[in-house]
């Protein structure tokens, strides 16, 4: 009785050759090797029907293997829920959208004879009948009796309230799934037969009478409130009220005088009708998307360089961009500026989409870097809106034939804009640009600036650009044909773009 031993594979085998049609090819020259006279591999064929299926469980057994591997490491996951759990296991969480707020002006048509009550809730919304941005009002604002002008002021955010009732049933480790989505951070305000319930990062340090829950949010931005077990925080009893927000992102920092429609029927105090008008004299802020896989791949590493407090420079930096809505953060102590005052520091903070940041805002990272991550006692910290320096372009071009003025204008003026903005669209810091301290020379001193070949090159590189001018001055930055150096809190931003047609002469 002969015995058929399977050749063995030639050393040359690329093992990442792991599709269909590798996959295939791999198994007829195996088959051919055991079996020289097996010629007939065409599609009809019993032999080739059993080949190709397993070729293709190859491959789906392959891309599962693949894709557990890449989802495996946080450098490599591209899935948000992966992304979310291995962030977990570092003790980062990512945030979700931010809801922006407006300050509001309600007016009556008249006078009134009584005290008129716009009660909290009250939804006022863009005019769009489609797809309308809407706000709630936060607080009540009352316009009393006799008030000239007959107005007053309330604060609204972009979100909606929500309410959901459920059966704690007597479990531990109780998990209930909100509804409603997005979830807003920090929104949710949760009550039980047995009281009150308190949010916190984590349930390690409750003990079993502390009435605490945390909140899990998937990648679909879902949020699930965890309870105790009993060991570990308290489980809720009776009937359980979960009262929390929806809604935020940066689509709700629209324009002054955008919030016009006012939803509802008002009344004064005797239950006479009365007539409203809303508007917001301000432009809503605040606002911001939920993190980006790629931002969270970035700080969540970081993260792990400051733990529980604010020590060193770099760690107010790192806080500082944890807050959602900053983009960049530059921490200076007397030790890099002399005008900065011994034992205390200037954090300067560039929100989203770049600008000032808001009052609120500056709030936000001050507690973040005093009191969630505390500093040293002794250390004052100041939070500032960033220096910028304004790098005004002017260039004498020619174009490719053919190429249409209007358009190489827009694409130079947007390829510009790239290089300059603050973040990528990712939500990642562009890399292009940075303040001044953080561009070092081969000796780690500042040196910051922004290379005149730089800006050379992005016009240049724009579709329908032939050429720039060689002459002495036909590219400018700020009127000088040379580098702009950045002073050490300096963050350059783009002013105005003035491009030359170099055939004509005229502006392009």
């Amino acid at each position: 009785m002969e015995v058929c031993a399977l050749a063995i594979l030639p050393p040359s085998v690329d093992y990442t050759d792991k599709d269909f049609d590798a996959l295939r090819a791999r198994l007829i020259a195996l088959v051919r090797s055991v079996f020289p006279d097996w010629s007939d591999f065409s599609v009809a064929t019993f032999g080739n029907v059993l080949l190709e299926m397993y070729a293709f469980v190859g491959d789906v057994v392959t891309f599962y293997l693949d894709a557990q591997a890449r989802e495996s490491r946080l450098v490599t996951a591209t899935q948000r829920k992966n992304v979310i759990a291995l962030a977990r296991m570092l003790g980062y969480r990512l945030h979700g959208a931010r809801a922006a707020t407006a300050e509001v002006l309600f007016t009556l048509a008249r006078t009134p004879t009584a005290n008129v009550t716009i009660p909290a809730g009250t939804v006022v919304r863009t005019q769009e009948v489609t797809e309308p941005v809407r706000f709630q009002l936060l607080a009540d604002v009352l316009i009393p009796a006799g008030a000239d002008p007959p107005s007053a002021v309330g604060v609204v955010e972009n979100s909606q309230t929500h309410s959901q009732l459920f059966d704690a049933r007597g479990l531990a480790g109780l998990d209930i799934i909100l509804d409603r989505t997005p979830y807003l951070d920090g929104s949710a305000a949760v009550s039980a037969a047995n009281g009150t319930y308190v949010e916190e990062e984590s349930l390690l340090g409750s003990g079993p009478n502390d009435r605490h829950f945390l909140v899990l949010v998937d990648q679909n931005d879902r949020a699930t409130v965890r309870f105790g077990n009993g060991t570990s925080g308290a489980p809720p009893s009776g009937t359980i009220s979960a009262t929390y927000k929806t809604g935020g992102g940066a689509g709700g920092n629209v324009e002054a005088g955008s919030l016009v429609v006012i939803e509802g029927v008002f009344n004064d105090a005797h239950g006479r009708p009365v007539q409203v008008a809303v508007t917001n004299p301000e432009p809503a802020s605040g606002g911001s998307d939920r993190q980006s896989v790629a931002s969270a791949k970035l700080l969540a590493p970081e993260s792990l360089r400051t733990l529980t407090r604010t020590v060193t420079r770099e760690d107010f930096e790192v806080n500082a961009r944890r807050v959602p809505g900053v983009a960049r953060a530059l921490m200076l102590t007397s030790n890099e500026d002399s005008t900065v005052a011994e034992n205390s520091g200037v954090l300067y903070v560039i929100p989203q989409g770049g600008g000032l940041p808001t009052a609120a805002l500056k709030q936000a990272v001050l507690e973040q870097v005093t009191v969630v991550y505390p500093s040293t006692l002794t250390f004052q910290a100041s939070v500032q809106n960033p220096v910028y320096r304004t790098v005004n372009v002017e260039a004498r071009i020619y174009l490719r034939q053919g190429a249409a003025k209007a358009t190489v204008r827009e694409r130079v003026k947007q390829n510009l804009a790239a290089m300059f903005r603050v973040s990528e669209l990712d939500g990642t810091p562009n890399p292009l640009v940075d303040f001044g301290f953080n561009i070092k020379d081969a000796d780690g001193n500042p040196v910051g600036e922004i290379a005149w070949s730089d800006v050379f090159n992005v016009i240049r590189d724009t579709d329908g650009v032939r050429k720039i001018g060689d002459r002495q001055g036909d590219l400018k930055l700020n009127s000088l044909p040379a580098d702009i150096r950045l002073g050490i809190k300096e963050f350059p931003v783009l002013g105005t773009v003035t491009l030359i047609d170099g055939d004509t002469g005229g502006l392009l």
